[in-house]
């Protein structure tokens, strides 16, 4: 049995969306967010106290484009891969990670500096210079979902679950008003497919069934 340990919108969100697209039978855990200051405990697991982690066997992750990507290559084959015989084989694998380290990192520190840290430490300079880092870099999104209704293969794969949480987190944080209309389109394509919404769904009952309520802004 697969183990995600995840919090209520945080990148584990990806996995869980990944297992749900796939139909794997997994366990849910939730943490309250941040764990390393409010599940001290977690730290024996992971000692990056970061979020995810996935325990699959003898296979332990915690990046999140990671995971999908073993998910979908070790429990395939699955049309949420794209093969390397397959031609749109390259920008699987760069979407895949372009939601991460691209178009996730510079939203990060939108939410530290308008969020998460005390009052006095926050800074609205910094929220404002990496929210504009994170629209600059969304342009390349924009113009391909202007021409095509997911970002490779001709279909939906793993890299729009990774790309699609990016646009959550920009939800979350409140960005999204700022999206480009070919984005807004893909974004509501993807909040509507049956696998976001059975993960939305177990993130909500487990959170309620082991008393972890969502963190809000």
């Amino acid at each position: 049995m697969i183990t995600l340990y995840h919090c209520a919108a945080a990148r584990s969100f990806r996995p869980l969306w990944t297992l749900e697209e796939l139909g794997l039978p997994y366990e849910l855990k939730m943490l309250p967010f941040p764990p390393r200051v409010l599940a001290k405990e977690y730290l024996g697991l992971n000692p990056l106290g970061t979020i995810p982690l996935m325990l699959d066997g003898d296979t332990r992750m915690t990046e999140s484009a990671g995971i999908c990507q073993y998910l979908v290559t070790k429990y395939g084959p699955t049309p949420l891969a794209i093969t390397p015989e397959e031609p749109g084989y390259g920008a699987f694998i760069n979407f895949l990670h372009f939601g991460e380290a691209t178009l996730t990192f510079p939203q990060t520190l939108v939410l530290r500096y308008t969020q998460l840290e005390p009052e006095e430490r926050r800074n609205p300079q910094v929220a404002a210079d990496y929210a504009k880092w994170f629209f600059g870099r969304l342009r390349a999104i924009e113009a391909l979902t202007s021409e095509q209704e997911f970002l490779c293969g001709g279909r939906f794969t793993a890299a729009d679950v990774s790309v699609g949480y990016a646009l959550l987190l920009a939800t979350r944080i409140g960005i999204a008003k700022d999206f480009g209309p070919a984005v807004r389109s893909y974004w509501e394509r993807l909040r509507q497919r049956d696998g976001y919404l059975r993960a939305v769904a177990a993130e909500r009952l487990a959170g309620e069934q082991q008393n972890v309520a969502p963190r809000t802004p």
